[in-house]
């Protein structure tokens, strides 16, 4: 699911700035991995549908795709889809709170 290895990159980084990678690369694999994990179904099927429309993928059973990349790059793609995750999940609790606040509203007796 995540390879911590696409964080490491060469000693000319241009990234070198880039505090979302710095901090990335201070993560642990383990932790890295629970969080990737934590993500709902709908938001790993968001994120991967956004990836492969970024990549323009190709289904694999009619052709033999093959997408050369620096690891720069890489990085600099997975950066772009923890922050969708990151988002998405924000609004996926959004909603959550929105519904438990509607079905609040719906279960409240009124006294008078």
């Amino acid at each position: 699911m995540f390879n911590p290895e696409f964080l490491t990159t060469e000693n000319n980084d241009p990234n070198e700035g880039n505090d979302l990678i710095q901090y990335l690369q201070k993560q642990s694999p383990e932790v890295l991995q629970r969080i990737a994990k934590s993500a709902s179904e709908d938001i790993q099927e968001i994120i991967r549908h956004n990836v492969q429309g970024l990549l323009g993928m190709l289904p694999s059973e009619q052709f033999d795709v093959k997408i050369t990349c620096s690891k720069d790059n890489i990085a600099n793609l997975l950066s772009s889809a923890m922050m969708t995750g990151y988002f998405l999940r924000q609004m996926e609790q959004r909603k959550e709170l929105e519904q438990n606040l509607l079905n609040d509203e719906n279960m409240s007796v009124d006294l008078d």
